[in-house]
C-alpha cells in the first residue's frame, strides 16, 4: 500500500494554532462505522452516541514541560533540548554532590552536535554533557544538578507543543501548561498530549458518568514520534517509535466487564487504541495487565481486538494517525470525512476539532 493513498488537501489556515476558549465546545464529525453516514456535532452532544454499559478508556499520560533552552558551556552559543525518555541508567550522585540523571534527547543547535560537549540550562542550575548519539538520531544526555531535574523542568522548562503550532515568542506559554493537558493527567511522561482527551471537561465527565458509561484508564507515554513522518513509499516499510505504556489490573478488569455484558469499549484517542490493541494482540483477543513498549502500527486491513468505537482529532496527511483511523472505518470513507470536514471549516490537529467513529 502506498503511503501518498493517504494523502488530502489541508488548507494552513485549518491548522489550530489555539484551543478553543472553553473545553467540551469543539466541533464533532460523526461517522457511523455501518453505513458511512456523517453527522455534524459538538463533542457536548458524545453522551447522545453512548449508553449504559459502554466503557470510554483514555490514557492518563501527563505531559511535562520538556523543553528547556541552554548554552553551550564553551562558546555561550544557544541550544536547546527536548528531554525524550528517561534512560535505564541509575540514577546517582556527583562527587560534588550533585544528582545525576540520564535522557534520551533531542537537539536543536547551531553547531555540530559532538560527544563530550558540555552546557548549562535553567539559570545555571542544571549541567548537561553530551555522552554519545543513539539509533534514531536522539542523543544521550547526561544532567547534573543538586534539585529534582522535573523540578527545574516545571520552572524553567516550555510546553512540547507540536511543531505545525507556530509560536513566535512564549506568550501563550502559561495557556499551554494547562490546555496542551487533559483534565485528568496523572502519569508524568508524555513530550505530546493525547489530543482527544483534550475536549473533555470535568463537567462532560460527569455527564458521561450519570448516563451509566464506564470509565478506565491506560498509560502511554506519547513521544515525538507521533509527529515522525512515514518517509517510505509504502505503508507496510514504515517502523514507529516504541513507546512506554501500561495496563492496570482494573483496566483489564473493566473491559472484560464491558464485553460481558455486551457494552462497546470506546477508545479515547489514538494512544488508548494502540495501548489496548498491543496487549489484546498479543492475549489472543484479551486485555490483561501488562506494560512494556509499544511499536504496533495500525494500518489497513487490520481486525481489532480490543476497540468498537474512537473518539480522535484530525490528523496529518499521510500519517500513522490517519492510517489506524482508516483501519477501522476504511481508507476512502475516511477520506471522504476528512474532505467534508475541510468544506465545512472544522479545525485540525492539536488543538482543533474532533471525529468521533462509531
Amino acid at each position: 500500500m502506498l503511503t501518498s493513498d493517504f494523502h488530502y488537501e489541508l488548507p494552513p489556515e485549518l491548522i489550530a494554532q489555539e484551543p478553543p476558549a472553553e473545553r467540551g465546545t469543539s466541533r464533532m464529525l460523526v461517522l457511523r462505522l455501518g453505513d458511512g453516514r456523517l453527522e455534524h456535532r459538538h463533542v457536548s452532544d458524545l453522551p447522545e452516541y453512548l449508553a449504559p454499559g459502554d466503557l470510554m478508556v483514555f490514557n492518563d499520560t501527563r505531559v511535562f514541560p520538556a523543553r528547556v533552552r541552554g548554552q553551550w558551556a564553551d562558546t555561550g552559543g544557544a541550544l536547546e533540548l527536548l528531554l525524550v525518555e528517561p534512560l535505564a541508567v541509575p540514577a546517582g550522585v556527583a562527587e560534588d554532590g550533585r544528582e545525576t540523571v540520564c535522557w534520551s534527547c533531542i537537539t536543536g543547535s547551531g553547531r555540530p552536535v559532538r560527544a563530550g560537549q558540555a552546557a548549562r540550562f535553567a539559570a545555571g542550575q542544571l549541567d548537561a554533557e553530551m555522552l554519545g548519539r543513539r539509533e534514531g538520531g536522539t542523543w544521550t544526555v547526561l544532567f547534573r544538578s543538586r534539585r529534582p531535574l522535573m523540578a527545574l523542568l516545571d520552572e524553567h522548562g516550555l510546553t512540547p507543543v507540536p511543531p505545525y503550532i507556530r509560536r513566535a515568542d512564549d506568550r501563550l506559554e502559561r495557556s499551554d501548561r494547562e490546555r496542551y493537558q487533559t483534565v485528568y493527567a496523572r502519569e508524568t511522561g508524555a513530550v505530546a498530549a493525547p489530543t482527544a482527551g483534550l475536549h473533555f471537561s470535568d463537567g462532560l465527565l460527569n455527564e458521561l458518568a450519570g448516563r451509566g458509561v464506564a470509565r478506565a484508564f491506560v498509560t502511554l507515554h506519547v513521544g515525538p514520534g507521533t509527529f515522525k513522518p512515514v518517509k517510505a513509499q509504502t505503508v507496510e516499510a514504515h517502523r514507529m517509535d516504541p513507546e512506554r505504556y501500561r495496563i492496570a489490573p482494573e483496566t483489564a478488569a473493566a473491559v472484560t466487564a464491558c464485553r460481558a455484558r455486551g457494552g462497546r469499549v470506546v477508545a479515547v484517542g489514538s494512544t488508548s487504541v494502540r495501548t489496548l490493541e498491543t496487549v489484546a494482540s498479543a492475549q489472543g483477543g484479551q486485555v490483561v495487565a501488562a506494560e512494556g513498549a509499544s511499536a504496533m502500527f495500525i494500518y489497513p486491513p487490520y481486525r481489532f481486538l480490543a476497540v468498537d468505537a474512537l473518539l480522535t482529532n484530525f490528523h496529518l496527511p499521510q500519517s500513522t494517525l490517519l492510517m489506524m483511523v482508516s483501519a477501522l472505518a476504511g481508507r476512502e470513507r475516511v477520506l471522504a470525512a476528512y474532505r467534508e470536514a475541510v468544506r465545512e471549516r472544522y479545525r485540525f490537529f492539536s488543538y482543533g476539532d474532533c471525529m468521533l467513529l462509531i
